[in-house]
């Protein structure tokens, strides 16, 4: 087989490959990341294709042009491509394969600061917000409600065309918070906490998941956001209250061990237990302004008189 026949077989291989890619990830069930089911998930969703469209608006030229070259300019007899030992310089050129990366940076730069800057506000702006304070434990997530004051472990329910503000933090490890259908990730840090807001537009079953090394068992941390009408998440809300065992202080304690453990619920929860894990990590809670880390001693009583 001639060298350019190689090469063109290379090239077809190459193109067929990069095409199978591409339409292969429009396979919602494959890729969900690229099936978002919430305006957070949307946008982000938007912005990776946007960097997919301008990135491989340089690459495959470069590419082509790589397999043009290979071929037109090889060593054969023949060959009649101009040589030119003396040219070292064309501004034409350099101009061309500088300026283009660099007005491509600005225009993903621009899209990815200002998605960046929505993305801290609710995605709806006309719809009450609601709260669900997140922590990562070993190896498993704690989820509290405390506008219903409720709580789960390693499931969520939540209502549809709802802003949620997920406050995160952690009684272990630093680790990440993850529904990749409803949005991107973030940590959750030691005495930190960090805001994501995510909402989910269709009722339905979402996959979520720790996404940062935390120890052994780290890959079992896995949940289900379950996604629900606002009828159906309040009713949910009021079976957890009559049927579930309330959370106390001595059953945190136990929850935060090193355990692989399944899904629960609780009818209530300790006061200021959230602010209680963060500031026992060295952090600072802030809900209201009179709030600072020495009140820990007497949250430490509040919360064992809860039990």
């Amino acid at each position: 087989m001639s060298f350019r026949n190689l090469m063109k077989r290379i090239s077809k291989i190459s193109l067929i490959l990069f095409l199978t890619t591409l339409l292969s990830a429009c396979s919602n069930a494959d890729y969900i990341v690229l099936d978002p089911k919430g305006p957070v998930g949307q946008i982000q969703a938007n912005l990776i294709w946007t960097s997919v469209i301008l990135l491989a608006s340089v690459i495959v030229p470069v590419l082509l042009l790589f397999v043009f070259i290979v071929i037109r300019y090889r060593d054969k007899p023949g060959n009649r491509a101009p040589f030119k030992p003396e040219w070292d310089d064309n501004k034409t050129l350099e101009i061309i394969w500088w300026g283009i990366p660099i007005l491509l940076i600005g225009v993903l730069g621009f899209f990815t600061v200002r998605d960046t800057f929505v993305l801290e506000e609710p995605p709806s702006k006309d719809v009450e917000p609601m709260t669900i304070q997140v922590t990562s434990l070993d190896w498993k997530w704690l989820f509290q409600y405390p506008e219903q004051e409720i709580a789960t472990v390693n499931y969520l329910q939540i209502p549809t065309d709802t802003p949620i503000n997920f406050e995160l933090t952690t009684d272990a490890p630093i680790n990440s918070f993850w529904v990749p259908q409803l949005g991107g990730q973030k940590y959750t840090l030691p005495g930190k906490t960090l805001s994501l807001w995510l909402e989910a537009e269709e009722e339905g079953t979402y996959f979520g998941t720790a996404n940062n090394f935390s120890g052994k068992d780290f890959t079992k941390m896995k949940f289900d956001v379950i996604a629900k009408s606002n009828d159906e998440f309040q009713q949910w809300v009021n079976e957890v209250k009559q049927s579930s065992k309330p959370l106390t202080l001595n059953d945190y304690q136990e929850l935060s061990k090193q355990s692989v453990v399944g899904t629960s619920e609780y009818s209530t929860i300790p006061a200021d237990l959230f602010e209680y894990i963060v500031d026992k990590n060295g952090g600072q809670y802030y809900r209201s302004n009179n709030h600072t880390a020495s009140d820990h001693d007497r949250k430490q009583l509040e919360l064992s008189n809860n039990e």
